[in-house]
């Protein structure tokens, strides 16, 4: 149990901040699907891949004070912004938990929007499918959204660029 909490600490800790938490389910799914060791299983959701388990340990280290949830108004909608405090760093640094480098990937990730990150995990969800299957599936499940060909193309050039096996 501590253990997945310390990966996700270690997580915060190498993004530094994390803005929504679409953002942070995608980014955590992409994480995982690149091969990093995250255990929360996920589900295909509105947005695309979801863990209800992911959700449930980022409030528990929020309650537990290693992780601040700032709520902010935008443009008539709440937005969360996540940074560490210096109790989780403090218990990442006295547990005994190896976690990955993963700040390439992450800085790669937090520089795109959430609905880009949306577009590369759903693309991933579906990776056991061809290529041209995956971009069928996606117009299909995402219709609403309309992603390009343009965007499609940037997509597969992100997978491949962080290395998704």
């Amino acid at each position: 149990m501590l253990e997945d909490h310390a990966k996700l600490i270690a997580f915060f800790k190498q993004a530094n901040e994390i803005v929504g938490r679409k953002k942070l389910q995608k980014m955590i799914y992409i994480l995982k699907k690149s091969g990093y060791h995250f255990s929360e299983r996920y589900s295909f959701h509105m947005y695309g891949p979801y863990s209800e388990e992911l959700s449930t340990r980022v409030e528990e280290l929020c309650n537990l004070g290693f992780l601040n949830e700032n709520r902010e108004k935008e443009k008539g909608y709440v937005q969360y912004r996540y940074t560490l405090t210096d109790s989780g760093e403090s218990f990442l640094k006295e547990t005994d938990i190896h976690t990955q480098d993963m700040t390439h990937v992450i800085f790669k990730m937090n520089e795109k929007s959430s609905r880009f990150l949306e577009l590369v995990s759903t693309m991933l969800y579906f990776n056991n499918l061809p290529k041209d299957e995956v971009e069928a599936k996606v117009k299909t499940v995402k219709s609403k959204q309309n992603y390009t060909d343009d965007e499609m193309k940037e997509a597969w050039n992100f997978i491949e660029k962080i290395n998704v096996h």
